[in-house]
């Protein structure tokens, strides 16, 4: 046992310092608890609780979230694009830059956020459960909102920046879409004409 506590101990050092005093980053046993008390009550706690009560009504919170994430989506694009995908990233394969440059910080701090942004939206499953909507929790829905943070966490925790940027940003551009159209969807009807475009989002998902 002692052998494995210092494997994992030696192997934690290998981790990015600048990155050490943001929120959530001290350890992956914070994010393995909050990631497996999420589906526990998406899966259990959450369906036993609403049992016996009515769905409830989180329209305007709905309305406000969905576009408050869109607005956090947008400043995360922004800041990879200014911390080095239009700032000096050749597009071909770069490595991460674990200088003190400012450039660098830049892109520390908004891997941390993108991160950050996807315990966030752990939000979206916990709405489907008060509403009683469990039909929407897909295996792929839950998928996506537990394992994948849990991977991103470790790549920001070792290698904030150079290539592996790249999907976070474009995971974050798809993200300023989809909760656009869950913003306009929550608004109403007369919002929903403008919806059109509902075919699309699953194949911008993907």
């Amino acid at each position: 046992m002692e052998g494995i506590v210092t494997m994992y101990q030696d192997f934690m050092k290998k981790a990015d310092p600048r990155i050490a005093d943001y929120p959530l980053m001290q350890s992956p046993f914070l994010v393995m608890g909050i990631l497996l008390g999420y589906v526990y009550f998406v899966l259990s706690l959450g369906p036993r609780l609403m049992a016996n009560r009515k769905p409830l009504n989180l329209k305007k919170f709905m309305v406000l979230y969905n576009f408050f994430l869109v607005g956090l989506s947008l400043y995360i694009v922004y800041e990879f694009l200014m911390a080095g995908w239009l700032t000096g990233y050749t597009w071909r394969c770069d490595p991460v830059d674990f200088s003190q440059d400012p450039k660098a910080l830049r892109m520390v701090s908004v891997a941390w956020l993108f991160v950050f942004s996807k315990f966030i939206e752990l939000t979206d499953t916990v709405i489907f459960v008060l509403r009683k909507k469990n039909e929407q929790v897909t295996f792929l829905h839950l998928f996506h909102h537990s394992v994948l943070p849990w991977s991103w966490w470790w790549g920001a925790k070792f290698g904030p920046g150079g290539m592996g940027s790249f999907h976070a940003m474009i995971n974050s551009m798809v993200h300023v879409v989809m909760y656009f159209y869950y913003g306009l969807s929550a608004a109403g009807p007369a919002f929903q004409k403008y919806l059109w475009w509902k075919k699309h989002i699953t194949a911008i998902q993907l």
